[in-house]
């Protein structure tokens, strides 16, 4: 990556960090040859910060910090778009993101994902999912099974209100399913969009 820092009289280029999972684009920064150099040694998105005049990991106060997917300069090699995985709000002011709160649909999916690695990483009592992973891969499999037949069978009849209800569980299990197999949803949306390249 050859990124032009002179062509700003500052050295510095913006950065646009967007979420990795659900696209949302969660703020604008600025990087110095520095700040990309500790950025892809350390795998957390590092920042010059032109109010403190020195390099600024984000997160570093807060603890939500930006864990790296990709780094991509523009046509120009002048500006850099980050896809990152944000480990909590993103703006000072403890929204999601620095233009507002997020979208609510496919936001909403990447939160439960996060609930839900949560819930295999540390149980909580009377959790129903910490309950299924404890249960491991052939009881989670079967359940996504039996999802997969309620909601075919609920498709038949002219109820979208039942249909919709067995689809979520179905979605629902699914999720649970692939962080049982170490995967994220973004994961699979990744194969999908490559089959249409």
């Amino acid at each position: 990556m050859n990124i032009d820092f002179a062509k700003y009289a500052d050295g510095l280029v913006p950065a646009i960090v967007q979420d990795a999972a659900t696209g949302d684009v969660l703020m604008l920064a600025f990087m110095d040859a520095a700040a990309l150099e500790q950025t892809d040694a350390s795998g957390r998105v590092t920042f010059f910060s032109r109010s403190k005049q020195r390099l600024w990991t984000k997160g570093e106060t807060s603890g939500n910090f930006l864990e790296v997917v990709s780094i991509r300069p523009d046509c120009d090699n002048d500006t850099l778009l980050i896809k990152a995985h944000p480990s909590g709000p993103v703006c000072h002011t403890g929204a999601e993101t620095c233009f507002g709160e997020r979208e609510a649909s496919i936001t909403f999916l990447a939160e439960l994902e996060s609930i839900i690695a949560s819930r295999r990483s540390q149980p909580v009592d009377g959790s129903y999912v910490a309950k299924l992973f404890s249960k491991g891969i052939n009881k989670i499999a079967q359940k996504v099974g039996e999802e997969a037949v309620e909601t075919v069978i609920a498709a038949k009849d002219d109820d979208i209100d039942a249909f919709k209800n067995e689809a979520a569980d179905l979605l629902f299990h699914y999720l649970i399913l692939l962080q049982e197999k170490g995967l994220r949803l973004a994961e699979v949306a990744e194969v999908l969009e490559a089959r249409q390249r």
